[in-house]
């Protein structure tokens, strides 16, 4: 079984309901917002960024606005931990799963020793729903907040950092 249909598969025992969009092969977040159906009134992809600590020894996935930019120094200090940056796209595969343009909280299904922390921007707790590519850049799934953060991260395990990220300083 390929990641996708893991993670699909994964979303109908959970009883999670959510809405599969298929569309060309997308690799920024501005291409998929220019998708219809993947953004609107309560509805929101969130800029996922892969990071890590200068040693290269943890690991971040934060979720985010798309429009807000990622400000290391506000994300770093609310965690408490020393300067985040971008990391290797290489290790993608290995702890989540996926490659670089379908970057997705979904790939946490595969980092089963708990290697990535979630960090996620408390804005996005506010949205009826949330938008993820379900470990494929051709295809995106819509998802319940509340049943993201309810039964999806409890059923991988992993607890998300939560922090704010302004739009200005």
């Amino acid at each position: 079984m390929n990641n996708q249909a893991h993670v699909l598969k994964a979303l109908e025992q959970l009883h999670i309901r959510h809405t599969v969009i298929s569309h060309a092969p997308v690799y920024t977040i501005a291409d998929c917002l220019a998708i219809s159906g993947l953004s609107g009134e309560g509805v929101l992809m969130p800029r996922n960024v892969f990071l890590c600590n200068r040693q290269k020894t943890s690991f971040y996935l934060m979720l985010m606005q798309p429009e807000v930019p990622f400000r290391t120094a506000v994300v770093s200090k609310q965690l408490g931990v020393s300067r985040l940056s971008f990391a290797p796209e290489d290790l993608l595969p290995e702890y989540l799963g996926l490659e670089a343009g379908a970057v997705s909280p979904l790939g946490l299904l595969f980092d089963t020793e708990k290697r990535v922390q979630l960090v996620i921007d408390r804005a996005l707790a506010d949205l009826n729903e949330l938008v993820f590519h379900p470990c494929v850049n051709t295809a995106s799934v819509r998802i319940p907040t509340d049943d993201f953060l309810k039964i999806f991260l409890p059923h991988t395990g992993h607890v998300p950092a939560w922090v704010d990220c302004p739009a200005e300083d």
